[in-house]
């Protein structure tokens, strides 16, 4: 790993959006500080660095703050210019890429996080949503790797990170939910993909484990109920 002493980031383990901040760093080979965050509260180095959301992932580059997970990556991106590039090189494929990232923030994984607190039609509504973003994206990754084994093509991109970040909690949705989002029926090229992503060197030591996921998990929604967790 390349030296450099003023890269920083402020986050906390279990957080898929700061698992992108260190993944795209991994990739650069760029060396850096982890500030592990407490969870349930806030370093005055977090609000100072992040004064508008207040939240993780923060990148620190010698004094300069940067926010956001996405806009992180683009930036390291564009500042270690040393290969492997993350994004692609032709406009339209980085629009693309742009596009269905911002589909996994704002559409799958806002319904994945809620089906482990739903019941009933509920439930199998938004497992119904999730499920069809993900034969979304299936039909996405063959066309964004074309024939590659990632979405960014013979090594992992911006794509591949942005939805590889969730498959921790996304697992652990499956197994808290006792339900099948990403199924080899339905997306083998993303189960496929999932396997290759997550043993990759620049993702296997960032990628949290399912228990621990789940424990958390039951622990601040018996925090949001007032009752203690189930064992």
């Amino acid at each position: 790993m390349a030296k450099n002493d003023d890269v920083k980031v402020l986050g906390a383990w279990p957080s898929p959006f700061v698992m992108r901040a260190r993944i795209a760093l991994n990739l650069k080979s760029i060396d850096y500080e982890f500030l592990e965050e407490t969870i349930g509260s806030k370093s005055q180095l977090l609000l100072q660095s992040n004064p508008v959301h207040k939240k993780v992932p923060v990148l620190i580059h010698g004094d300069k703050p940067i926010c956001e997970s996405l806009i992180i990556v683009q930036y390291i991106d564009e500042v270690w210019t040393s290969a492997p590039s993350i994004l692609p090189s032709d406009p339209y494929d980085r629009a693309i890429q742009r596009f269905w990232a911002a589909y996994v923030d704002d559409k799958l994984f806002a319904s994945m996080r809620q089906i482990k607190s739903l019941e009933g039609e509920e439930k199998k509504a938004m497992v119904e949503q999730a499920t069809e973003g993900i034969v979304l994206l299936e039909e996405a990754f063959e066309k964004c790797s074309k024939g590659k084994p990632f979405f960014g093509g013979d090594r992992i991109g911006y794509l591949d990170i942005a939805f590889g970040s969730i498959l921790g909690w996304l697992r652990a949705t499956e197994k808290m939910g006792e339900v099948k989002l990403l199924d080899e029926a339905k997306t083998p090229r993303l189960v496929k993909w999932a396997g290759r992503f997550c043993a990759d060197g620049a993702v296997k030591d960032c990628m949290p484990e399912t228990d621990k996921l789940i424990e958390l998990a039951k622990v601040l929604m018996a925090k949001m109920k007032g009752a203690p967790p189930k064992q």
